[in-house]
């Protein structure tokens, strides 16, 4: 049972940072707010978690069908693209100027940032109706103790990725200087501004479809 276990986590975390690595407005947010920070991707992480952890909880007790309905992921596409579009017009409007020492404003921010982005990323839940669930029903083949092992695993493929993108973006803004700072929010502006009109068209869609 130990190496099936092994196993199932292995490909977990496989499958976990395919999806963790793909572009969306996460790895915007980790890129962005890294310029600022150096430990943004942990607290966005963080952020992130005391989101996924508890939806975890709520699949593996069979609350699946919730996150696939259709009023669900309009409520969140509308909600979580305006969002978006709020946080990418922030990030547009950053001046060519270096930002101060970390403080608990930056830290608060990532982590607020974390929050929101996966709460108002109705891909996210619909990730985790699908190939989430898929995941959850894995781990619990191994009892509580499987699941706990997959959250750690899956949480940790988070961390792991979003840290490095911070880092790199901060490397990136100290080697480079202000000018580099400024593009590279608004790069994530422009990333977020895109995400969040395809969240809302999508929502707007599946409206005029009902």
């Amino acid at each position: 049972m130990a190496h099936e276990l092994i196993i199932f986590l292995a490909s977990a975390a496989v499958i976990s940072l395919s999806g963790v690595m793909s572009p969306g407005p996460m790895t915007a947010a980790a890129i962005g707010h890294g310029a600022r920070s150096r430990s943004a991707g942990v607290w966005i992480s963080l952020g992130h978690g005391a989101v996924e952890v508890p939806l975890i909880i709520v699949l593996y007790m069979g609350a699946s069908a919730l996150f696939q309905a259709d009023w669900t992921r309009i409520t969140i596409g509308l909600a979580g693209g305006l969002f978006l579009l709020y946080m990418g017009v922030g990030l547009m409007r950053t001046r060519a100027e270096l930002p101060g020492s970390e403080d608990k404003t930056s830290t608060k921010n990532s982590f607020i940032a974390g929050v929101l982005m996966s709460i108002g990323n109705p891909y996210f839940l619909l990730w985790w109706a699908t190939i989430g669930l898929g995941l959850v029903m894995g781990a619990e083949r191994f009892g509580l103790a499987g699941i706990i092992a997959f959250i750690i695993v899956h949480w940790s493929c988070d961390l792991i990725w979003f840290t490095i993108l911070s880092v790199l973006s901060n490397k990136g803004v100290e080697t480079f200087g202000a000018r580099l700072y400024q593009r590279v929010s608004h790069a994530c502006g422009v990333a977020l501004i895109l995400f969040g009109g395809l969240f809302i068209a999508h929502a707007m869609r599946m409206i005029l479809q009902a």
